[in-house]
This record gives structure tokens, C-alpha cells and sequence, in this order.
């Protein structure tokens, strides 16, 4: 630890939800906040990332060496988030309350009356959700 008590070491970090990060552990102060940070290293297919996790989701703490940290590191094989896309109907087609129209392109059927969805039976409901009752 430094002389203004901050913490500072290399460690393991066990978060609920069983999830451990291994790598350089410091107190991180953002907005006024008291958060822990991990410094995860690159390891084989893996690159280096930054991990900042709040008091309530820590479970154990466990300082180490340098050397401990980095193979541990690599044996947990922790990753970081990685975006690659989302996909551009989440919801599928015909399901309750879906328009699958482009908003920019006038409605052709806004003047057809639909059908009510709170008149729907369970079984047609799901159907509509391409869903099956058990």
C-alpha cells in the first residue's frame, strides 16, 4: 500500500457470479465512488484489459506476487467484453406489438382495423411469438 492508504497490489479478484479476474488491483475513485480496478494481463490469445467492479460485487480479495497473478491469469482465461454486432430484428417477425415496417415509409395498412392483442387466447399468443404451448 502507498502512504495515502490506497491499495495497490497484484491479486485475485472473485466477483459473485462465479467470475475471478487475476492481475494489478488498485482503488479507483470515479464520481465520488470507491471502486476496485483489475488490471488483467494479456495472456496467450487474450489481449490485456481493464476490469472495474464495484464493493457489492466482491466476493474475496486474495494478494499474491507478481508471478502468481500472471499464472493465474492465464489458467482463469478471463476475457473482456467484446462487441461484435447486434443483430438487426431481436424480436421475431409477428410477434405482439412488432412493426417490422421502416419507419421512414408511410403505412399502407394504418387504416386496417387490427386485431386486438388483449382479446388473444395463451396458445395464440405464443404462436404469434413462433412460441408453443407444452
Amino acid at each position: 500500500m502507498t502512504e495515502d492508504n490506497k491499495f495497490e497490489s497484484w491479486a485475485r479478484v472473485e466477483v459473485f457470479g462465479h467470475q475471478s479476474y487475476a492481475g494489478l488491483v488498485k482503488q479507483e475513485s470515479i464520481g465520488g465512488c470507491s471502486f476496485v480496478r483489475v488490471d488483467v494481463p494479456a495472456v496467450v490469445g487474450i489481449p490485456a484489459f481493464t476490469k472495474i467492479l464495484g464493493q457489492g460485487a466482491i466476493f474475496a480479495i486474495t494478494p499474491m506476487t507478481e508471478q502468481a497473478a500472471r499464472i493465474l491469469a492465464d489458467r482463469l482465461k478471463a476475457v473482456p467484453v467484446i462487441l461484435t454486432g447486434m443483430p438487426m430484428r431481436s424480436v421475431p417477425s409477428g410477434a405482439i406489438g412488432y412493426d417490422d415496417d421502416d419507419p421512414d415509409e408511410p403505412d399502407d395498412d394504418d387504416e386496417e382495423e387490427e386485431e386486438d392483442d388483449d382479446d388473444l387466447e395463451p396458445q395464440d399468443a405464443l404462436s404469434r411469438l413462433g412460441m408453443k404451448a407444452r
